[in-house]
Formats: structure tokens, sequence, C-alpha cells
């Protein structure tokens, strides 16, 4: 069963979603032929929003951590998508070192990458850990509170080539987002794969540079089903010099946020929507949720207090933000047990392999979710999200969650845009 969908009672989407249906034949083939242009990522995961006039993605991150909140029906679609992608990357490879984040006393984190390690081996590959921490100078096993364990050994370099103890792997996949920049040992693997690549960490990604890859294949997109592309893409500004804590680039920022509330309020207006619209503020690099606020106006930018400019002035690993990006909001209209709720889905290769409801019982539909007091709740998929089933209605469960896999798709596409285009500008950087 699919957790209660308040959109499910409302119009617009309804359109939507079955525009989605009749043109899904013309869907399947654009995509297929985006593919073989443009090579998709190893992974991904999208966070939709689902307002009812509008299905959008409003963040993507290309090191997910969320693998043990996914359906464990669907295991065996996640394993099948890691094949297709090894295939792909690196034929030959038997090996494969993965390289976690840090939080070894995370253990909601660790079981994720305890999933992951089980998804890469049940496709014939070997699998160590690799740990960037000084302090894991010998293996160190840590034990999991579901049962699992995990064995993170240091990492060993020799030459272009890196591995551990014992272990020259074919490829090196990172589940370490590198917001505290690039390690050294990771500088130069030219005799291995990296996978992503390192410019798509947070050191030197940037969320614009995504939302404007985004942009150009929700256009192209739109002209090919025949819809206004807004309808699955949250317009964004951005302020490139901001200091928070010294409060310079207030005036930049409350400029772009009244311009971009300007532009949403007309096209509620085309649209008939009566909602009061809200723009997202966050720090154009970084993830976890940190760096994020919630405007309905320009004058809230001016004057934060002590407390905001605190919270807005600092991301992961404690780097200081100076850029941010100014996204349209979308609301959501989805609840789970009651409490507002928005879909996260997860992507390996180019398929969809699962997904989950990220709940929180203290936000209203118009603010972030990514904030302490979620959890999670699985999608409870009867069927994957490439089968719709044109017998039923458009929001029935099959074709609800296909809606959110041909969005989460273009979110990813953008995604392996963005790396493709971003890879000469890293060249340069390594290179100076």
């Amino acid at each position: 069963m699919v957790p209660h969908l308040t959109t499910a009672l409302t119009g617009p989407l309804l359109e939507l979603e079955r525009h989605f249906l009749d043109h899904r034949t013309a869907i399947e083939q654009w995509f297929r032929g985006q593919w073989l242009e443009t090579a998709p990522p190893f992974y991904g995961s999208t966070d939709l929003r689902n307002s009812g006039f509008k299905l959008a993605p409003v963040d993507l991150n290309l090191f997910p951590g969320g693998f043990n909140n996914l359906n464990e029906p669907f295991l065996p679609l996640c394993v099948q998508a890691a094949q297709a992608a090894i295939e792909r990357i690196c034929p030959d490879a038997r090996r494969v070192l993965l390289i976690p984040e840090n939080h070894t006393r995370n253990q909601f984190y660790l079981q994720n990458v305890a999933q992951l390690v089980a998804i890469l081996r049940l496709t014939g590959l070997e699998v160590r850990l690799g740990s960037l921490l000084a302090e894991i100078t010998e293996p160190t096993t840590l034990e999991l509170a579901n049962g699992a364990t995990l064995t993170l050994e240091p990492l060993v370099r020799h030459g272009d080539r890196l591995g551990v103890k014992g272990f020259d792997p074919c490829a090196v996949l990172l589940n370490n987002d590198l917001s505290a920049g690039v390690p050294e040992v990771l500088r130069s693997l030219d005799g291995q794969w990296l996978i992503p690549p390192l410019h798509a960490g947070w050191h030197a990604r940037r969320k614009s540079n995504h939302a404007r890859a985004y942009d150009r294949v929700a256009q192209d997109f739109g002209a090919v089903i025949g819809i206004d592309p807004w309808r699955i893409n949250p317009a964004f500004g951005v302020c490139g010099q901001i200091n928070f804590k010294e409060r310079t680039g207030e005036e930049c920022l409350a400029a772009q946020v009244d311009t971009l509330l300007g532009q949403i309020r007309e096209k509620y207006a085309q649209y008939g929507v009566p909602d009061e619209p809200f723009v997202v503020i966050k720090a154009d690099a970084g993830t976890y949720g940190m760096g994020v606020m919630t405007v309905k106006d320009a004058s809230e930018v001016k004057g934060l207090n002590r407390r905001q400019r605190n919270k807005m002035s600092v991301i992961k690993e404690g780097l200081q933000v100076q850029e941010v990006i100014i996204q349209e909001g979308v609301h959501t209209f989805e609840t789970v047990d009651d409490a507002v709720a928005e879909p996260v889905v997860y992507m390996m290769d180019h398929y969809v392999v699962g997904g989950f409801y990220r709940v929180h019982t203290e936000r209203g539909r118009d603010e972030n979710l990514n904030a302490p007091g979620m959890h999670f709740k699985p999608l409870a998929f009867d069927t994957c999200c490439t089968l719709p089933d044109t017998e039923q209605g458009p929001d029935a469960p099959p074709n609800r969650f296909y809606a959110y896999g041909v969005v989460a798709r273009l979110a990813l596409l953008a995604a392996a845009r963005e790396i493709e285009e971003t890879a000469p500008l890293a060249l340069e950087a390594a290179a100076a």
C-alpha cells in the first residue's frame, strides 16, 4: 500500500501524471537517447516535492547515504543496476575499494554502508572498506545495531593506485562527499577508476551548476512532451558574495529573493494557485540540510539575528558559507501518518532502484524536512518505478511512482551533464 497522499485528491497533479502516462513511450525513447549521449553517475538520490500543481526535484546527492532505508524486496533491482554500472565503467572489475564518510559513530550511516557493501558483493565483486581517518592504523571492526559488522582498513598507496593491505582494486568508489576537500591520497589515481570523479565532491561542486543543468534538461523534456517546464522545475537565483557573520551581501540576497518571489507570484496567478509563495536559501555547496532557511519576503533576510546568522554561516566540516542559491520553494502536500512528507528517490546507473519518504512531525509543508527530528518510511513499491499501469488511475501507486521516477531521472540526467561540463574546469584547477 502507498502511504496516504493528500495530493491524490487534487486535480492539477493528476493532470500532470496523466500526461506522463499518455507520453510514456516518447519519455522512455527520449531518455534512451540522452543516456547514449551522456553517461549516468554510478549512483545518486534526489529529494522531490509534490505540491499538487508541481512535481519537482529540490536537491540531488551524488554520494547517497540512505541505502539502508530502501525496501528490502528491491535489493535485486539494486544489484542489477549496480551490475550495469560496473559493466559500463569497468567491465573487467573484480575488486572495489569503498571509501565511506568518517561517521564511525553514526549507526544509521554505517548501516547504509553495510547495505551498499552487500549490493556490490552480490554483483560478484570483492569489496573492502578503506578509511580516511588517521586513527585507523589497522583493520578495525565496527559492530552495528542491526547485528551486522563492518571492517575499516587503513589506505595503502602504491604509485598511482590506491588500496588496502593485500588488496589492489580495479576501482575506488567514494561514499564520502569530500566536503572538507580532497585528501592527498586520492589525487592522481591515474591507474584506477575513481567513482564519482573528484570534482563531484562538495569541495568543488555547486548546487547552482546543477540547477542550470536541470533548467536545460527541463526545457528539453518539456518541449518533447508538451508541458510548461515550470511544472517540474523550481526557479532559482544565486548570490555569490555573502558573509552572514559580518552581515555583508544582504542587499544582494534581498534583491534576489524579491525578484524570485515576483516570478513565482506570476506563475501562481497563471495557474490559479492560492498558496503563498516562498523561497529556500541554501549554501551553494554542502549537504545534510545545513545552511538552509525559508523566507516569504525579502525583508526577512535583512538584519538576521545572531542565531539565524550562525545557522546559515557554517555547513558540514565547519566550512564558512560564502555563496548561496535562492531556490523556489515547492510546497509538499504529501503526508504519512498525518505528518508532512517528501519522497526521496534512489538511482544506480540510470535505473530507479527504490526510495523512501522523509517525514517530519514538527515541520510544515513549506519548510525544510531534512532537519533533526526527521524519520524515514520506505516507499512501498508494488512494482518498480518504470512500470506504470494505464488501466489504473494516475494516482495509483505504480503511476504515482512512475511520475516520481521520471522527474528523478531528469535530475540524474542533469547531474550527469553537470559532471561532464565541469570536468574541464576541474582539470584546469588540478594543473594549476
